[in-house]
């Protein structure tokens, strides 16, 4: 085993232990080694073959999860805020700068060491885990692949130590039409000023850091939508109160208002006027971000439910013995690994750089489906209690809905899928 491994086990509160296994992983290295190997020998790994950093990975942070996240569930969601001790924590262990390179303070690891620490934390945590996920399939993401090296050196420390960030998109005006958004950003000498408002905007209660997409050449359309970076204390920046929603309540949803926020033209993230053409690349990776949440969602509920079919007797039996139990148990668990298998694969196949428009949106919307089957399901499998808030299953119902309506509602998902197989077979 790699050396990079012979550290302890256990889980401590200043997260040490998760720091020293990311520490030095090298971007898909194993895995490329056992595709090479598998190639040699014209065989083919299964998808849910996991290199050993990537397994080390999903098994410590799943331990986290269990004893340090899950204690506090509840209170966070009754609360609907985060504690900022969790956050601390996220941010000890490396959780939130998972990709972003070891030189600025990341864990250096690769896009699949992200999905399966958004599954992991999910199964204990989904409005954790959409937190952990936006920081890294998007917000990092961006800036690692579209910044500058001033502006990797200025803002991917921050984002990898103790900076929350958000990606402002939507609009009251602009939800699935995302690109008919009104926020304007004028030309004044060496800087922009924004005026507009975003509205469902995630994290945004804890950002300090947020890539902005408004449109600096309205008379261009959407090609004048650039993307800016802005930062919280910005005079004229405005984060409004967290909405109040039906699941996720600790995930931080505001709406934001510009009025003559003033940034340097220097916090142009990318190309001028290529705002929307990035928006469509990042978010359709963040959308296998998505799929992760949902598969873990899934799962957490899943794990929640079974043992208690296991010790629950009716008739002089458990009813996990009834034959009509066992096959929709079955049903469940084969359309929760399928949905698995699906949003690995469409992250396997970013990792090696191929496209994955069609295998995005089908992960995403294919994972949300299932999941909100296997919650309802699992609802229907506890009784009378699966509805009552003394059990984590009515959380996980709640949380579940939104997978069908953020990063993409299910019809855009089925529309982009739609349009991907009119082209291919047109060509």
């Amino acid at each position: 085993m790699n050396t990079l491994f012979k550290v302890t086990n256990k889980i401590s509160a200043n997260g040490q232990a998760v720091r020293h296994i990311f520490s030095g992983v090298k971007k898909l290295q194993q895995t490329q080694e056992q595709v090479d190997a598998a190639e040699a020998t014209n065989t083919r790994l299964p998808l849910t073959t996991l290199s050993e950093d990537e397994q080390a990975m999903k098994e410590t942070v799943a331990r986290l999860a269990q004893e340090q996240i899950a204690p506090h569930v509840r209170e966070m969601d009754n609360d609907g805020k985060f504690k900022s001790s969790i956050i601390d924590l996220l941010f000890q262990n490396g959780l939130m700068g998972v990709q972003i390179d070891t030189e600025y303070g990341g864990a250096g690891c690769n896009f699949m060491t992200t999905i399966l620490t958004v599954e992991e934390i999910s199964k204990v945590d989904p409005s954790l885990g959409i937190l952990v996920d936006l920081q890294n399939t998007l917000i990092n993401n961006v800036v690692i692949q579209l910044g500058n090296e001033e502006q990797k050196k200025k803002y991917l420390p921050r984002l990898a130590a103790d900076t929350v960030s958000s990606f402002a998109l939507t609009e009251p005006s602009s939800g699935s039409d995302a690109f008919s958004l009104k926020t304007t950003a004028k030309k004044d000498g060496s800087d922009y000023i924004i005026n507009g408002s975003k509205m469902w905007i995630s994290n945004s209660d804890l950002a300090g850091i947020f890539l902005v997409m408004a449109n600096a050449n309205p008379s261009a359309g959407y090609k004048g939508i650039t993307c800016f970076i802005v930062e919280r204390d910005t005079p004229g920046f405005t984060i409004n109160r967290p909405e109040k929603k039906l699941g996720i309540a600790a995930s931080g949803t505001c709406m934001l208002t510009f009025d003559n926020v003033r940034v340097p033209e220097s916090n142009i993230l990318g190309e001028f006027g290529k705002g929307y053409k990035y928006a469509i690349e990042f978010l359709n990776e963040g959308r296998i971000g998505i799929g992760a949440q949902m598969i873990g969602l899934a799962q957490g509920c899943f794990d929640a439910t079974i043992p208690y079919t296991m010790e629950r007797a009716q008739f002089g039996k458990p009813i996990f013995s009834f034959q009509s139990m066992q096959h929709q148990i079955a049903e469940v668990a084969t359309e929760i690994e399928a949905a698995r298998l699906m949003v690995y694969n469409a992250a396997r196949l970013l990792e090696r750089g191929e496209p994955v428009l069609k295998e995005g949106a089908m992960a995403k919307w294919y994972a949300a489906d299932v999941a909100q089957r296997a919650c309802v399901k699992c609802i229907d499998w506890m009784g009378g209690v699966g509805f009552s808030k003394d059990f984590i299953q009515e959380k996980f119902y709640r949380d579940v809905k939104i997978g069908s309506i953020y990063e993409g509602t299910y019809n855009i998902q089925l529309s982009t899928i739609a349009k991907q197989i009119e082209r291919e077979y047109k060509n």
